[in-house]
């Protein structure tokens, strides 16, 4: 064992006294960063490197290096660093997916955790993922190429996900003969592109991965170069104290724990300040307040509890509180709100379609939200804010989200944790963009629900009916309007109040703004579901026959109504037979190209997956099909 070995320190200590080692092993700090670039810049095989020369690799792969370094007769300079953790190459020789390959290690002075993300423009959304915990970015860039376009975009979201820490690893310096002009025009060019983002200081060091050099001790082949090699750099940078554990206490609730009548206590992870026993504290969005009773450890009972830290919460009063609300200190209550301007990664490879639907979770809650047009999108090569109707894969923009009830947030800049979010698809559920709230908007604080003396179960019990949706989907010329308008002149004769909403009509005005496009589809579905709401809200039976070829917007119809309201019935009629009656010609024209847009021809209907009635055109009359909607809707 060499001197220059870190751990030689430690493997002392551990063979005169573990109990000791244990101790000091204990209250080491811990430091989480992520190596990121460009492909091909050396990230897996630096990895790799700090693990060999740390001696903290697991017993299996560490007998394979002792061994290959034998056989090759050096210190493991030609040992496959890379192969120790690769996260790509695993995922596709297991054949499972693996976001970000993270791996843990230490020495004598600091425990680490490493993240090692791919580098490859398509897995960008790897990079956030690893990014959005991580204190120090490590980022790598090869000396023969210079600064690329992944450079900058990795370095952008690096200061857009708050990490303060930054390390510029120009890497395989043995391949550029260890060249110190090429290293100083690297670290000026990548200087300026790193002011123009905001990153104001940033630390360069000359590495080679493969041979070791400036890794953990200096390098004989840069005498040039004077710094800190790399290893005792992330041994010493000073971690200072986080927003989130110098601001106040904050703590989303993930589960109400109840063992027995005589305890009931709040459990969660603590996102910011400390808490002590006999805090006042108030629940979220309800604004309820009381105070710490206990705080419930797996060690026992707590004199404090801070940031980083799950515990159980006790309360000194009976209140309502449940999962996914938020346990604040009394005096520094969170922001809700139910709107805001937040920056997106969009990390699906289908594009963001604006108005639809989407799960946020943002803490332990998750809420149905849409996401409005971007204000743009940002060139991470120049920072140009270019306008745009959508976002696609690994594409950053701003937009104004609005979820279906009020939140408790903070800025992303403030609480990492209550300020970032993810959006998932409804159907596929995918998670499709990470995103960061920036501010609430203003009118989100200043609108109100009024509350009214009559309500809903007034309107309904006045007309002796209960308020339903019949939602008739299916192709043009499937029999939709046909159908709705028969069943609609029979409740006419069982005296019940109606409402027909018709996919044409509504295009005359409310909707008369709108055309084709996903988007406009989107935003047509979402206006007809907000009024066929209002309409049930007034006691109405309300029926509607519009193509609606999308899952995600008639189940976002489905979510505004009450459980039973929404009746979703499939008018099913094969493409050539709705194409054979095309009464409008509609069909002639989309085959011909007159009609661009057109479902069936060159847009898509997503067939629903279960809806409560499935109409076969084809085997029965317009009539029969209005009797099975009617004896459906009143048994």
């Amino acid at each position: 064992m060499t001197i220059q070995d870190p751990s030689y320190k430690t493997d002392a200590l551990i063979a005169e006294n573990i109990d000791a080692y244990l101790e000091t092993h204990q209250h080491k700090t811990m430091l989480r960063f992520i190596t990121c670039g460009s492909v091909d810049d050396g990230k897996s095989t630096l990895i790799g490197r700090l693990l060999y020369d740390s001696k903290m690799i697991f017993e299996d792969q560490l007998a394979t290096l002792e061994a290959d370094s034998k056989r090759v007769g050096t210190q493991g300079q030609e040992i496959d660093f890379a192969l120790l953790v690769d996260g790509l190459a695993a995922e596709r020789e297991q054949g499972i997916t693996i976001d970000v390959a993270y791996r843990f290690f230490a020495t004598e002075k600091r425990k680490f955790i490493v993240a090692d993300t791919p580098g490859h423009e398509q897995y960008t959304r790897n990079m956030v993922t690893g990014a959005s915990t991580a204190d120090l970015a490590v980022i790598l860039i090869d000396a023969r190429k210079g600064v690329l376009t992944q450079t900058r975009r990795h370095s952008y979201l690096v200061h857009l996900l708050g990490i303060r820490h930054v390390v510029l690893a120009v890497n395989k310096m043995d391949l550029v003969g260890y060249d110190q002009a090429i290293f100083d025009q690297i670290v000026a060019d990548y200087r300026t592109f790193a002011s123009s983002i905001g990153i104001t200081e940033f630390t360069a060091i000359p590495i080679s991965g493969y041979k070791g050099d400036n890794i953990t001790a200096q390098s004989e082949n840069t005498p040039w170069y004077s710094g800190t090699p790399l290893l005792p750099h992330l041994e010493t940078v000073t971690l200072e104290d986080t927003a989130e554990q110098t601001g106040p206490f904050r703590m989303p609730v993930q589960l109400v724990n109840r063992p027995n009548l005589d305890f009931r206590g709040f459990s969660g992870l603590i996102a910011g300040g400390q808490v002590r026993p006999g805090d006042a504290i108030r629940v979220l969005p309800s604004g309820k307040t009381s105070s710490v009773a206990r705080i419930v450890s797996l060690d026992g009972d707590k004199d404090i509890a801070v940031a980083g830290q799950s515990v159980t919460l006790t309360l000194t009063d009976e209140i309502d509180c449940s999962r996914g609300q938020v346990i604040v200190a009394a005096q520094s209550p969170l922001e809700v709100a139910d709107q805001f301007e937040s920056t997106l990664v969009w990390m699906d490879e289908t594009e963001m379609v604006a108005g639809r639907a989407y799960w946020l979770k943002i803490g332990t809650q998750t809420v149905s939200a849409t996401v409005q047009p971007p204000k743009y999108e940002v060139n991470v090569n120049t920072q140009e804010h270019m306008a745009t109707k959508t976002l696609d894969l690994n594409a950053i923009g701003v937009a104004n989200v609005t979820t279906d009830r009020e939140i408790p947030f903070a800025p992303y800049a403030e609480n990492r944790d209550m300020g970032g979010f993810i959006l998932i698809d409804k159907i596929t559920h995918h998670t499709v963009a990470a995103g960061l709230i920036n501010f609430a908007l203003r009118r989100a604080q200043n609108i109100h629900w009024q509350a009214t003396d009559i309500g809903r179960d007034h309107h309904a019990s006045m007309k002796h009916q209960k308020p339903a949706v019949l939602w008739l989907t299916g192709l043009s010329g499937s029999g939709k309007s046909t159908i709705a308008n028969i069943v609609e002149k029979k409740l006419a004769r069982m005296n019940r109040h109606t409402f027909l909403l018709d996919g044409d009509n509504v295009r005359h005005g409310l909707n008369k703004d709108l055309g084709f496009t996903e988007n406009d589809r989107v935003e047509n579905i979402r206006r007809v579901g907000e009024v066929a709401k209002l309409m049930t809200d007034a006691g109405l039976i309300v029926i509607t026959a519009f193509i609606s070829p999308y899952r995600s917007e008639r189940e976002m119809v489905r979510g505004l109504m009450q459980p039973g309201e929404f009746l979703e019935v499939f008018v099913d009629t094969p493409l050539d037979v709705a194409e054979s009656r095309d009464v409008k010609g509609l069909y002639a024209k989309a085959r011909s190209g007159q009609l661009k847009n057109f479902t069936g021809i060159d847009s898509p209907y997503e067939n629903p997956e279960a809806p409560e009635l499935r109409i076969d055109t084809t085997e029965m009359s317009p009539e029969e099909a209005a009797d099975l909607i009617i004896a459906r809707l009143i048994p």
